[in-house]
């Protein structure tokens, strides 16, 4: 550490240092249910928006993986994208969903590997600004007033596959962490064992 390296080498002071580091905020992420994932897409009527919304859920992406996506990153075939150079200089595999596979194949039509999978109407890829405001339109539209940015499609995304039974672990190479732990908070958002408790005011 640069501190005790600090206080070893250059102040020559041996002591041991107690060093007291600020806490992480370990609040939960904002998470979507099913029903407002549904709601959402559907309340979206530009095409490419609609579709642009739906894989950010479907494979977890960060906004700025989606308006970088390029064509020759996706495996229409195998059902997967590959991310490169994403966060941390990190690739990874994530996965592409089959039910929208023929309006992403329609979409990229006649394109080279080489463009954005959304482009903007001037060409190009379009800006995360752009991205954002489409999915906070759709919240204010439907009146959902849980504090959600774009970010918690990617949190959505997690904590539905551990409630369909998906492994922790697999989940973590999706989502492209380097420590499990920070996939372990989906777990505490998703704990079916809470969600069964009734409240004792529901029996008397």
């Amino acid at each position: 550490m640069l501190l005790s390296f600090f206080y070893n080498q250059v102040l020559k002071i041996y002591e041991k240092i107690n060093l007291k580091f600020a806490k992480r905020n370990k609040s939960l992420p904002v998470v979507l249910s099913r029903d407002e994932i549904k709601r959402i897409i559907e309340s979206i009527t530009n095409y490419k928006h609609k579709l642009m919304i739906t894989l950010a859920y479907s494979s977890g992406l960060r906004v700025s993986e989606l308006v970088n996506l390029k064509i020759k990153d996706l495996d229409l075939h195998g059902l997967t994208i590959h991310l490169k150079g994403s966060k941390g200089m990190k690739d990874r595999i994530t996965i592409f969903p089959e039910k929208i596979l023929n309006e992403i194949k329609n979409m990229i039509a006649g394109k080279n590997n080489e463009n954005y999978v959304f482009e903007s109407e001037r060409g190009g890829k379009l800006t995360t600004a752009t991205a954002q405001k489409v999915f906070q339109k759709s919240l204010e539209k439907l009146g959902i007033t849980k504090p959600a940015t774009f970010h918690s499609l990617r949190h959505t995304f997690a904590t539905h596959l551990l409630e369909n039974g998906v492994d922790v672990r697999y989940v973590q190479e999706l989502l492209g962490h380097s420590n499990i732990r920070t996939t372990q908070i989906y777990t505490h958002v998703m704990n079916p064992a809470i969600k069964n408790i009734k409240s004792p005011f529901d029996n008397i």
